[in-house]
C-alpha cells in the first residue's frame, strides 16, 4: 500500500519518543549532561559527515559548483530566514506544542521551556527528514515499495529513544514534518521522480548536513547559531541543484 513506510516511519518516532521521555525522567542531572554531550558529539558527526558525502558525490560527479551551492545556499536561505522570521514562529510554535503537550498523557509535560521543545522539534525534524533515504525511501514508498522506508523508522525510533531523553517532547512533533515531507514525496511520487535529480537531492542532503552539524555545536555548547533562520537554505540548495545540475 502506497504510504505505509510513512506510516510506520510515524508510528516508529512515537514509540521512540515515549519511551526516550520515560527513560530521562530516571536518569539523575549529572548522567543526563554526559548523555547530552554523546548526543551533541553524535548529531555533530552525522552533520559532517552528510556534508564531507555530498562533496565527494559532487567531486565524483565532476560538479564544479558544489561549494558555491553550499555557500550560496546559506547565505540566501539565511537572508530569506532572517526576513521572514522563522526563528520567531519557531519559538510561537514552542508555545503551541507546550500547550499540546498538557493534553497528551503519553507526553506528559516536564516543564521544559518553548526553547527546549523547539529545540528538540527542529534537531529531529532535520535528522528525519533530510537526506537521500528520505527522499528516496519516500518515492518507492509511494511507488508501492515501502521497504526503505522501514529500515529509515527502525533506525529513527532509535534515534528517537536518544533525542527525547535529553531533548524532550519536542522530538515527538517531529512527526508533522515527517508527514508532510515523507507524505508528500509519496502521493506525488511519479509526479515529483523527474525533478528530484540527483544533484537536486545530493546538494539538498549536504545543506541539510550542514544544518545538522550546526545543531551539533549547539548541543555541545560551541556555539549557538540561528539554526531556524536557515532552514530555507535547504530548498534554495534544491532550485540551485537543479540549475547548475
Amino acid at each position: 500500500m502506497p504510504g505505509a513506510g510513512v506510516i510506520v516511519n510515524v508510528i516508529a518516532v512515537l514509540i521512540g519518543t515515549a519511551i526516550g521521555l520515560a527513560f530521562g525522567r530516571v536518569i539523575t542531572e549529572r548522567f543526563r549532561k554526559i548523555a547530552f554531550a554523546a548526543l551533541g558529539l553524535s548529531t555533530f558527526g552525522i552533520g559532517a559527515t552528510m556534508v564531507i558525502g555530498g562533496l565527494i558525490k559532487a567531486d565524483a560527479a565532476k560538479s564544479k559548483y558544489a561549494v558555491l551551492v553550499l555557500v550560496g545556499s546559506l547565505v540566501i536561505g539565511g537572508l530569506l530566514g532572517e526576513a521572514i522570521g522563522v526563528e520567531a514562529w519557531l519559538e510561537r510554535f514552542g508555545q503551541w506544542l507546550r500547550k499540546m503537550a498538557y493534553r497528551i498523557p503519553i507526553f506528559a509535560a516536564s516543564g521544559e521551556g518553548e526553547h527546549q521543545m523547539v529545540e528538540g522539534f527542529v534537531a529531529a525534524s532535520l535528522l528525519y527528514c533530510v537526506g537521500t533515504m528520505t527522499v528516496i525511501g519516500s518515492l518507492q514508498d509511494g511507488m508501492g515499495s515501502p521497504d526503505l522506508l522501514y529500515l529509515k523508522a527502525l533506525l529513527d525510533g532509535i534515534a528517537s529513544i536518544a533525542l527525547a531523553s535529553t531533548l524532550g517532547i519536542g522530538v515527538g512533533f517531529s512527526v508533522i514534518p515527517i508527514l508532510i515531507v515523507q507524505g508528500g514525496i509519496a502521493l506525488g511520487a511519479h509526479g515529483l521522480q523527474p525533478f528530484l535529480t540527483e544533484p537536486v537531492v545530493r546538494e539538498m542532503s549536504t545543506v541539510g548536513g550542514t544544518l545538522i552539524l550546526a545543531i551539533g555545536m549547539d548541543l555541545i555548547d560551541v556555539k549557538r547559531l540561528p539554526v531556524g533562520n536557515l532552514m530555507p537554505a535547504v530548498f534554495v540548495a534544491g532550485l540551485l541543484g537543479a540549475f547548475f545540475g
